[in-house]
């Protein structure tokens, strides 16, 4: 209990240390979001006039205060672009990105866990030989490059979809789910790979080890050692790498948001970049950090639970 409420507190002080620096950060870059808003040809009175009513004359700790306390009760202000709550905006787009996320950790997991078995399983033979052969070339595939074949392939060729023909989730929930397919296996495949090779590393490593030896010693047969004791122990380190996977998929992935036309986070940040809608990417920003950092605090959890020593620290 008092190694999860240490993590708790360390997480809640991450978070708090996170929101400070990317709300600092955006005070001292260069440009002004007001004129970017109104417009070069804006008179200094409209510019005055938005200054003051978006509070920027205030003392900079201040509006961290008052957005800190905002953003606390889900309040992150108006879009300098669009003039609309940002909490709204991204109650639309928060959804393609994380539906997106959980597509692709399903391709992920269904594909990278008993090909890293199997490949292990066979070391050194035929299908051993194949995966590693696979693998390999996926992970030499851009995620963007391999997006535009699976639109040239399954769209224009096959029609199985229409590239660009994105519907929402709240027209046809059916059909946003079939859209999100190919770019789900977009992202999916080159880290498929990634998780196979690295489970395949850790399940030999595990392998080849005293415990193995010994239980093959006293006569457990091959399945029993590794599906009741090497996997366990092969999964431990497996679960870092696949916390960091998570935690990029959920971020949104900016490029191939791009590619199918997705109104997802990534194609929002990059939007409100280039127009310097800073309360849009502040918040993406905190989002990314959040999700990295309770992605985390949830793999440490997981840790005490499946790793002995960890419970006895």
């Amino acid at each position: 209990m008092r190694y999860v409420l240490k993590k708790t507190a360390a997480l809640l002080i991450t978070l708090f240390l996170v929101s400070l620096f990317t709300f600092m950060a955006f005070q001292i870059i260069p440009g002004d979001s007001v004129l970017t808003s109104l417009g070069t040809s804006a008179t200094p009175e409209a510019v005055e006039a938005l200054r003051e009513q978006l509070g920027l004359n205030e003392n900079v700790l201040v509006r961290y205060l008052s957005w800190f306390k905002g953003a606390i009760t889900g309040d992150f202000g108006n879009s300098f672009q669009y003039n609309i709550p940002v909490s709204g905006l991204l109650r639309d787009r928060l959804p393609v990105t994380l539906w997106l996320a959980l597509l692709s950790m399903i391709f992920i997991l269904l594909f990278s866990i008993p090909l890293g078995i199997g490949a292990a399983k066979k070391e050194g033979g035929f299908a051993d030989r194949l995966i590693t052969f696979i693998t390999h070339l996926a992970m030499a595939i851009p995620p963007f490059f391999l997006g535009i074949i699976l639109t040239l392939v399954f769209g224009l060729l096959l029609k199985w979809f229409m590239p660009g023909n994105y519907i929402s989730y709240n027209e046809d929930f059916g059909k946003f789910l079939s859209y999100l397919l190919y770019p789900a296996l977009a992202i999916a495949i080159p880290k498929t790979a990634m998780v196979v090779k690295f489970l395949r590393s850790s399940i030999l490593r595990q392998l080849h080890l005293d415990y193995v030896r010994t239980a093959r010693s006293k006569g457990h047969t091959e399945q029993v050692i590794l599906y009741r004791h090497v996997l366990k122990n092969a999964f431990i380190p497996v679960l870092t790498f696949l916390a960091m996977i998570t935690a990029d998929v959920m971020a949104g992935s900016i490029i191939i948001e791009q590619v199918f036309g997705l109104p997802g986070l990534g194609r929002t940040l990059v939007t409100a970049i280039s127009n310097r809608d800073y309360p849009i990417v502040q918040v993406i920003i905190l989002y990314i950090a959040a999700v990295v950092i309770l992605t985390n605090f949830l793999v440490d959890i997981l840790y005490q639970w499946i790793d002995p020593r960890v419970r006895r620290k």
